[in-house]
């Protein structure tokens, strides 16, 4: 069975950080890419970050770019995402997916979601 198991989120304040884990099971990164969506409060779900490990390719989010770092470990099986600099317009719940790998990052595409972790961000 594929799973997607996400930790990490919380409550910060403004300009503070936070790092998201997801751990996948059941698949490897040359399977899959894994992109982090977020969906905010009367917000439709959208692309934050991907990353494709097996193709060296990263996509960020243009509000998110500079500010958040998506990394992945191949031995461990998890990829991360470290928020820096948040903002209270981060404030969302987060969502681990797999898609297949060279696609956009966008929800359209994923193929297994994880369950969402709330990150709040107080101004």
């Amino acid at each position: 069975d594929v799973q997607l198991q996400a930790s990490g989120g919380g409550l910060v304040q403004a300009g503070g950080s936070l790092s998201l884990s997801c751990a996948a099971i059941g698949f490897t990164f040359d399977d899959y890419a894994i992109g982090w969506f977020r969906r905010a409060p009367g917000k439709e779900r959208e692309g934050v970050s991907c990353i494709s490990s097996s193709d060296n390719i990263i996509y960020y989010k243009d509000s998110v770019e500079g500010r958040f770092t998506i990394s992945s470990d191949n031995v461990k099986n998890t990829v991360t995402l470290q928020m820096n600099s948040l903002k209270p317009e981060d404030t969302a719940v987060y969502y681990c997916a797999a898609l297949p790998r060279r696609h956009p990052c966008g929800r359209s595409y994923v193929n297994y979601w994880g369950q969402g972790t709330l990150v709040t961000v107080s101004s």
